[in-house]
């Protein structure tokens, strides 16, 4: 039987079951969604989109689901102990797909903003969340957004008002809990309205070794002269996979940071999208991904300039150890008319070993004549020459391959725009080239 057949034949068993234990704005698009997963199923590799990560295969195994929402016996508070100096956030928790919402943050949110269940804002403000939901991710265009929508029963809904400025972060932790292999789909919802300034950080974990298998549909609006960072960091272990689709829309003169860490995974597909629609946006997309053994990280980015005055700058790397694979495919479309666009686009990566493989495809579209765009990859391994000198002075052969590897990935840890993230990174990055996983001084999470 095809991976898709069994997940059509289970919506339309418990598809009462989903409703019922979720909400009216997120049960509507559900039939549609359903229509073209039938249609379309999952993305394979002939579609260039998804050239290098075979989709089915990671479904097809047998995983459990919630759909009846069980609750979950973990207070992630009492858990989950973040060691990070110097850095306090309002800090709340995602347990597999469900907003966690018995304890209260510590953080205190200025009046107006929102960040709690997707579930519950859209009961309570379904005309809010209404206006947003489903906008910018198209079922018709992704299998597996199609996917997300007919499953997703919860996930966060994050609203800034007009001119808010939230100046501590908010801290977001998705944790994977499960006694058996367990499929989990979480939607986001992220609005900053006009001259709204926030920032995020998204961090996920697992704290079984059972097979995690998630998917996430990430929908941010940020409005004119809004400022917004978003950081993920992800750091799991080598039996979970993950599929995440990230849609932004700025709107004029709006300032966006995303960076995109992968430290620790098993299978990772991340895909990109980010729409210029206001003159005087910026965009600066950043990614890296450490891999080693047999882990995969794709990162699959589109970046579309539908209007003069924009500005992109991308930079992706990637450092593959033993057997990992790495991929990266980046778009850059300058419409018609998006004149004075300023873009650039890089890829960096080192494979370490003869096994490991990386494919890499920049790709520039440009219909405007007035325009300054650069795009470039490189594949290589650690420089030899470089290697020597430093045994030569008395540094191990296994210290300077740590070194070189450090110093490549430090650019894209300096582009976060919070320093004591930026130091923690830089600690968390090391620890991960020696072989070591993070372990934060008293957490059950990280083990």
């Amino acid at each position: 039987m095809k991976a898709e057949q069994q997940y059509i034949d289970l919506f339309s068993q418990c598809e009462a079951l989903i409703c019922k234990n979720s909400t009216e704005v997120l049960n509507a698009p559900r039939a549609k969604a359903f229509a073209d997963f039938e249609q379309a199923g999952f993305p394979t590799t002939k579609q260039e989109k998804y050239k290098y990560t075979e989709v089915s295969k990671y479904f097809a195994p047998d995983y459990g689901l919630n759909l009846k929402r069980l609750e979950f016996p973990i207070n992630p508070y009492e858990v989950f102990k973040c060691d990070v100096p110097n850095m306090s956030t309002s800090l709340y928790f995602v347990v597999n797909d469900t907003f966690y919402q018995y304890t209260q943050p510590t953080g205190h949110l200025p009046e107006g903003v929102i960040f709690g269940s997707l579930k519950d804002v859209a009961t309570k403000q379904p005309e809010l969340v209404k206006k947003y939901y489903g906008k910018l991710a198209d079922t018709s265009k992704d299998g597996v957004v199609a996917f997300n929508t007919m499953f997703a029963q919860d996930g966060v809904f994050m609203y800034i008002p007009k001119n808010v400025i939230v100046d501590k972060p908010i801290q977001l932790v998705n944790i994977l809990r499960a006694d058996i292999d367990t499929m989990v789909n979480r939607r986001v919802v992220i609005v900053l309205e006009d001259g709204a300034q926030a920032k995020l950080l998204v961090c996920d974990h697992a704290m079984d070794e059972v097979n995690f298998l998630s998917t996430q549909v990430v929908e941010v609006f940020v409005g004119e002269n809004a400022v917004f960072d978003l950081y993920e960091l992800e750091e799991t272990h080598n039996s979970t996979v993950r599929f995440s689709n990230l849609y932004v829309n700025q709107e004029a003169n709006s300032n966006v940071l995303l960076n995109g860490m992968t430290l620790h995974n098993g299978t990772t597909r991340n895909t990109t999208e980010v729409t210029l629609s206001g003159r005087g946006a910026e965009i600066n997309l950043c990614g890296m991904a450490i891999a080693d053994k047999n882990e995969q990280v794709d990162n699959h980015t589109f970046i579309d300039h539908k209007v003069s005055d924009c500005t992109s700058n991308e930079l992706f790397k990637y450092v593959l150890d033993d057997q990992a694979v790495g991929a990266f495919a980046g778009k850059v479309l300058v419409r018609e008319g998006a004149q004075h666009t300023s873009s650039q686009q890089t890829n960096r990566n080192i494979c370490a070993t003869k096994e490991a493989r990386m494919y890499t495809q920049p790709q520039l579209e440009i219909y405007a004549d007035d325009v300054k765009c650069s795009h470039g990859a490189t594949v290589g391994q650690l420089d030899e020459n470089a290697l020597f000198y430093m045994q030569q002075r008395g540094i191990s052969l296994k210290e300077a391959r740590l070194l070189l590897m450090f110093a490549f990935v430090n650019e894209v840890i300096d582009n976060i725009r919070m320093e004591a993230l930026r130091d923690r990174l830089h600690l968390l990055v090391e620890k991960r080239f020696r072989g070591e996983l993070n372990k934060c001084q008293g957490c059950a999470i990280c083990k």
